[in-house]
């Protein structure tokens, strides 16, 4: 009878651990992806202030089709699709828009976020150009709770 509960114990035990090991590559990779910026005019290696792809801008359609796509490859696994936080991290859209949102925006984005030696965001200025961070941004705005 003890070698029956052993064995099934230990087929428990493997069937979990494959569960789990499962949930854990369904996951995903969480290393952040390239951005193809083309189409968005070079902004420099100064990183701006603000946002330049406001609507008005010459490309900010393409700077909002470029962040959508962005976005959804490395910001949404934590951020939720379409902006929309599961709770596991701040909900994006109720970041304010204009200058107040972006001075936020930006400071996350390129020292990210650490707690108690954790990493929670990485610093995802190491991972993208500014065009890219911006783009994301533009896309965000068109999400935000305030638009």
């Amino acid at each position: 009878m003890k070698t029956k509960q052993k064995a099934f114990s230990l087929i428990a035990a493997s069937m979990i651990t494959m569960g789990l090991s499962t949930l854990a590559i369904g996951h995903g990779d969480v290393t952040p992806q390239a951005v193809d910026t083309k189409g968005l005019s070079p902004l420099g290696s100064d990183w701006l202030e603000e946002n330049p792809y406001r609507p008005g801008h010459a490309e900010y359609d393409t700077a909002v089709r470029i962040g959508a796509s962005a976005y959804n490859q490395n910001c949404a696994r934590c951020h939720g699709l379409e902006g929309i936080s599961g709770g596991i991290a701040p909900d994006l859209r109720e970041m304010e828009d204009g200058l107040e949102g972006d001075e936020w925006y930006i400071y996350r984005v390129r020292e990210g976020a650490v707690r108690d030696g954790r990493v929670y965001m990485p610093r995802m200025a190491d991972h993208m150009d500014q065009e890219a961070v911006w783009a994301i941004r533009a896309w965000l705005e068109t999400v935000s709770h305030g638009h």
